[in-house]
């Protein structure tokens, strides 16, 4: 979803004051005997988990596990085949298990456009799917089976996006992906009983219009059978901009005018989830792309990562004195979930949960920042 599959986004764009951060958050976890929020009803905090992370999450912190991710089988025909986790179904199957101990925590399992395992190809993906009623129905109901195989409790969407494809060889269609997503996501509600949630992975912007179609996704179209939406509102930006701003008009786009699409599209502000990034953009084409927010905070001189963009609520990274990545702390988080809150918004959710220090100092401070 997420800063893995950005690599190509310049070419689809064609398109401050600094001061020392000396912001605090709470300790311990959001459950009993900890001094964080207990959980709110109704609010959402989603950690992507990763199927190449090593560590087992915590669920105090997190409302929604987001796995990711799912990937389709396409053979050479074109016909739909399933689907399959990627990576060692082990690993899925650890976090599949944590329900056992965490029987209020919400898993999801997250699908993919592209294909990683060793025995898929990308053989057409979710545009070629989503054209056919038959495979649109049996996608669906694949999809309800493996919710009752594993216990677990709902499907996330990652197309990402119709209209467009990030890899070579991928399929898309500007005439008919955009209709055909909402089909998809009509279907997958029509086939997944109402215990189930479903949700998308939703880009900084709506449909656009582009010749011979479109791209992206209706918003209004696909609002009356999704739980809420988890808005990317990182990756909207690199050096010297800011990825994830809570304002910025310097920048490609920042969180209030992503989050204004939606609403000015008829989505419910208690459908949409903030999204966080637990690293810091520097590039989409130069080496380094993306940097761990555990790494950004071990850095030292020439690097600096005490500056702030009062304007854009967001810190960056310095490289001897110049611009060097957009990323958020618990400073930044803070505020958003400020403003987010008083939107009527329903919440975070970050990619990914890896990203983070071993203290967890950005997880702790969504879960704050959502539930205070």
């Amino acid at each position: 979803m997420k800063k893995l599959f950005y690599s190509l986004l310049p070419a689809l764009l064609l398109l401050a004051s600094c001061q020392k951060d000396d912001y605090t958050t709470g300790q311990g976890s959001g459950g009993a005997g900890h001094n964080l929020p207990e959980r709110v009803a109704g609010r959402v905090v989603g950690a992507y988990v990763t199927y190449y992370g090593t560590s087992i999450p915590d669920p105090t912190y997190f409302t929604h596990l987001f796995y990711s991710f799912a990937e389709l089988y396409i053979d050479v025909n074109g016909v739909y085949q399933g689907f399959k986790v990627q990576g060692d179904e082990s690993r899925f199957q650890q976090i599949a298990a944590l329900k056992n101990k965490f029987p209020e925590l919400k898993i999801c399992i997250s699908f993919t456009n592209t294909v990683s395992n060793s025995d898929n190809s990308q053989n057409g993906g979710f545009s070629l799917l989503a054209k056919s009623e038959e495979y649109r129905a049996a996608f669906a109901e694949d999809c309800r089976d493996f919710l009752v195989k594993w216990h677990i409790d709902g499907v996330d969407l990652d197309w990402e996006f119709p209209g467009l494809t990030w890899v070579a060889g991928g399929a898309y269609d500007v005439a008919a992906d955009v209709e055909n997503h909402v089909k998809l996501m009509k279907k997958l509600r029509e086939t997944l009983p109402a215990r189930y949630s479903l949700t998308y992975a939703g880009y900084c912007k709506g449909m656009e219009a582009v010749a011979g179609g479109s791209r992206y996704i209706d918003i209004a179209a696909v609002a009356p059978y999704v739980d809420f939406v988890n808005i990317m509102t990182y990756d909207m930006d690199e050096a010297p901009s800011h990825q994830s701003a809570l304002k910025s008009a310097g920048a490609y786009q920042d969180c209030e005018r992503a989050v204004k699409v939606y609403m000015d599209a008829g989505m419910p502000a208690n459908k949409l989830v903030l999204g966080i990034p637990f690293y810091g953009r520097h590039s989409f084409a130069t080496a380094p792309l993306a940097i761990n927010y555990k790494d950004i905070i071990k850095m030292s001189y020439p690097y600096n990562i005490d500056n702030w963009d009062e304007a854009a609520s967001v810190p960056y990274v310095t490289y001897n004195g110049q611009y060097y990545c957009g990323y958020d702390n618990p400073k930044s988080i803070g505020i958003k979930g400020e403003w987010l809150l008083k939107l009527g918004m329903k919440g975070m959710m970050y990619w990914d949960y890896d990203g983070d220090d071993a203290s967890g100092s950005l997880r702790k401070a969504v879960w704050t920042a959502t539930m205070k």
